[in-house]
């Protein structure tokens, strides 16, 4: 195509046309083809290319290509070795859902491991959390996303492409700078209910003094230790990312992954905030569940002190002799009664003044 006008004008009208075809329902489980979309200047945007062509793409090193794949698909697997050439010990990270986060840049390709993160919603606890390793190789034209579950940011990002095409003409580095960008989001719904739990929770323990904060009080600190866990290496990750030079990266795009490294200095800084706040709140739980036992003590302390003399006073006239003084007499319950209440009042007087009550 000659004219550079009609050129523009036939990729706009592909790009009108791609969202009407851009579906994403994740990887099949019986699919030997994995969810792909590929960019080209001459074609547009298209969708489900064989494999065939997808390596034929790969070796022309010519368009954006993104390819998306399940690891629990075994002929979807292979396709990392046979058509994309990678690394052993780079296909090895990417199928270990347990594998660190981490960058590394092999010859021709790199690799970045991501973690995201949701909450369990099947569970009885509230403030349980899973994540999910997400893998992304990085070439020259083509991005490979790897992954064992359906994840938010491949199907965000997605969503996004059926919106704005135009995000695959910027190239593969700026469409994993959105699937990370979209990783990273999904902490801060979870930054969100930590500031909503955090802030009832001076009422609870201060105002009600509730017995089940205490339990949510440990559940939300090991819920933070563990938020603190998975993104401390992610954030020395994106420092690498942003400052180290790389040829599959410009200084154009490193760009957006410096506010991607601001999110997570944010939520590090956030999650520390929540981590003290959460600490001082135990320790004065901890205190008040003292104060209160020390005033229960005392109290009972007063009324054994206050009731001694009716022990003592009782004790002595009950015991088995003839003459004991007002044994005979027909005052003599009432006046020990008067006895004992006069002794009561005396102790209680004198704890009084003693500043002991």
């Amino acid at each position: 195509m000659d004219n550079p006008e009609a050129a523009s004008s036939a990729t706009a009208v592909q790009s009108r046309d791609a969202p009407t075809s851009m579906r994403w329902n994740g990887a099949s489980p019986d699919s030997p083809v994995p969810w792909n979309c590929y960019h080209s200047p001459e074609s547009g945007v298209r969708t489900s290319l064989p494999v065939e062509e997808i390596r034929r793409v790969v070796e022309s090193g010519k368009g954006t290509l993104w390819v998306d794949i399940d690891y629990r698909n075994d002929a979807q697997k292979s396709l990392l070795e046979n058509v994309f050439h990678f690394h052993p010990l780079a296909i090895e990270d990417s199928l270990n859902s347990n594998s660190r986060v981490k960058i590394e840049e092999y010859s021709g390709f790199l690799i970045l491991v991501v973690r995201t993160i949701a909450f369990r919603h099947e569970t009885e606890d509230p403030y349980d959390i899973e994540t999910v390793n997400l893998t992304c190789f990085l070439g020259p034209n083509y991005l490979v996303t790897v992954h064992g579950q359906d994840t938010g940011p491949v199907e965000a990002t997605v969503a996004l492409l059926h919106r704005k095409p135009e995000l695959a003409e910027a190239g593969p580095a700026r469409l994993m700078h959105a699937i990370v960008d979209e990783a990273v989001n999904a902490y801060f719904p979870i930054i969100d209910q930590l500031d909503e739990f955090v802030d009832g929770l001076e009422d609870r323990v201060f105002g009600s003094f509730d017995q089940s904060s205490l339990r949510d009080i440990f559940n939300v600190k090991r819920l933070v230790l563990s938020l603190r866990r998975h993104l401390a290496p992610e954030r020395d990750v994106f420092a690498v990312l942003t400052n180290r030079p790389s040829a599959l990266m410009t200084l154009d795009t490193q760009i957006y992954f410096r506010d991607i490294h601001d999110h997570i200095l944010r939520i590090n800084d956030a999650l520390e905030t929540y981590r003290e706040l959460l600490s001082n709140t135990l320790d004065s739980y901890l205190t008040q569940v003292s104060n209160r036992l020390g005033s229960i003590t005392k109290t009972l302390s007063v009324v054994a002190t206050i009731t001694l003399p009716f022990i003592i006073v009782s004790g002595m006239w009950g015991m088995n002799f003839d003459r004991i003084p007002l044994a005979h007499t027909s005052h003599g319950f009432w006046t020990m009664l008067v006895v004992q209440l006069l002794l009561g009042a005396i102790l209680l007087i004198g704890l009084k003044w003693r500043k002991l009550l």
